[in-house]
């Protein structure tokens, strides 16, 4: 019997988005370490869904498993019974250099003369692609195309005599994002680099210690939120407890105010500040900045749903669910052979008719990247019946890529890079654009003026961007 469907096994839906990056936890003192380390990477799912692994040590050797999928494709009973022992590091992934494949899933495990070590990264270096040259050039040889692999290179090659002293040696050499868990037989490490570009937090449940890229991993487990790891600190778990190391001078900070804006959730503590309570000032300043007449206001969600609060809050225009997202969406569906128009969008979000018919309708999303998802959306939400559409972004125009561990479009592909807001209001199809002002999201988030990287909306960048790796990226 012909239904008139195809299926499409790989086919994912399609997402205008800065894709998350990696999220790294670890566990020590535990006797189910690798079965928190597992929760914890739960619900940090939301950082990378390509690969997942978990590092384990019993206190003699080193047991890894990692494979491609969700966190709950890649483990199973029997696999976590396997993870024996009181320590354990794991990590998700979405890849922001190196290809897409197994053999780049971390942890990254190896054996050397300082022993076994497994190491999990959420970040990216801004000079890997120079460096790995000039190893190969000395024969080492790589494993992977990740350009995590180049810092465990460099501590194999350390001729420092212990195992701190050698880390520090080798991130000496490397220039970019890099918020760090690694694993020895008996101990743990937490690092995060000087300028503080990724999260990193520190937790404890009883008498264990661990680290995690959000708090919403503590959450999970019971366990309490500490402090974060500092930009340029060292932190070591081992029977002695938490020994906290100076291992780099300071350095500007430059924290990712992106966490804030779409990719950490709301319920995490980032920087030391709530993500729920940034986004709802994001929107309160987005009202103050661009109001409108309307008689809803609609978040695209789940990502606009706290600014939406905030613009409605801020505003008056009350709040109402217009979208609703299809949470259930695997990695493949069915896609009719008769093209649907905006299949992929359509298949998340459907619109609310009762409610979007006849009204003057503010849409509140994060960010706009490519423009195309918005475009469609817009036309969604006019479909249904909306009589005015006014588009609300959280952030200000994204003009340049991010370097730091987040994959994104290279500039060409980015709308605001190439065309004022008037022409992006008319491409989406709105009745009025506006977004948030550079200012009004430094003020939302907190903390000293200049203290977070900005790049991707004024281009410039807190450290150099090798041309090389420029080039591999846009590659990507």
């Amino acid at each position: 019997m012909n239904l008139g469907v195809e299926l499409f096994p790989t086919l994912s839906v399609p997402e205008d988005k800065f894709h998350d990056h990696c999220g790294v936890f670890a566990v020590y003192g535990h006797p189910e370490a690798a079965k928190l380390t597992y929760l914890g990477l739960y619900a940090l799912q939301h950082r990378g869904q390509e690969s997942a692994g978990i590092a384990a040590s019993d206190g003699h050797q080193l047991l890894n498993h990692k494979a491609m999928g969700h966190v709950a494709e890649v483990f199973n009973h029997e696999t976590l019974q396997s993870l024996r022992g009181q320590a354990a590091i794991g990590h998700t992934r979405y890849s922001t250099a190196g290809d897409t494949d197994l053999k780049n899933a971390q942890p990254l495990t190896v054996s050397c003369q300082k022993g076994q070590v497994a190491l999990a990264h959420n970040g990216n270096l801004v000079n890997a692609a120079s460096i790995r040259r000039e190893l190969e050039g000395r024969g080492d040889i790589f494993q992977t195309t990740s350009d995590t692999e180049v810092i465990l290179h460099f501590f194999a090659r350390s001729k420092q005599s212990g195992i701190p002293e050698s880390i520090a040696d080798a991130l000496d050499k490397v220039t970019g994002a890099y918020s760090l868990v690694m694993l020895f037989k008996d101990s743990v490490y937490a690092i995060r680099d000087p300028r503080g570009f990724r999260p990193l937090n520190l937790g404890r449940l009883n008498g264990a210690w661990m680290a995690a890229s959000e708090t919403c991993a503590f959450d999970l487990i019971g366990a309490k939120y500490e402090r974060e790891v500092e930009p340029g600190e060292m932190v070591i778990f081992d029977q002695r407890g938490l020994t906290s190391l100076r291992y780099a001078p300071p350095a500007p900070p430059a924290r990712c105010i992106f966490e804030h804006v779409y990719f950490s959730r709301p319920d995490s503590l980032i920087f030391g500040r709530s993500v729920q309570e940034s986004r709802e000032m994001l929107g309160r300043l987005l009202a103050r900045e661009h109001p409108v007449e309307a008689d809803l206001v609609v978040p695209v969600p789940d990502s606009g749903v706290a600014a939406a609060l905030g613009y409605a809050e801020e505003s008056g225009v009350p709040l109402r669910f217009g979208l609703i997202r299809n949470h259930y969406v695997g990695r493949t569906f069915i896609e009719p052979t008769q093209a649907i128009r905006d299949f992929g969008v359509r298949l998340k979000l459907n619109p609310v008719r009762q409610l979007l018919e006849g009204r003057r309708v503010v849409l509140v999303d994060d960010s706009i990247i490519r423009g195309t998802t918005s475009r469609k959306i817009v036309g969604i939400v006019r479909e249904a019946g909306a009589r005015e559409v006014h588009l609300r972004i959280s952030c200000p125009p994204t003009i340049s890529p991010c370097y730091y561990g987040i994959d994104t479009p290279n500039r060409k592909e980015l709308i605001a890079a190439n065309h004022s807001v008037e022409e992006i209001r008319q491409y989406v199809g709105a009745d009025s654009l506006g977004y948030l002002s550079l200012k009004a999201l430094q003020d939302a988030v907190g903390g000293p003026r200049g203290s977070y990287c900005l790049a991707c909306y004024t281009a410039n960048y807190p450290t150099t961007v090798q041309e090389p790796l420029l080039a591999l990226r846009h590659r990507e």
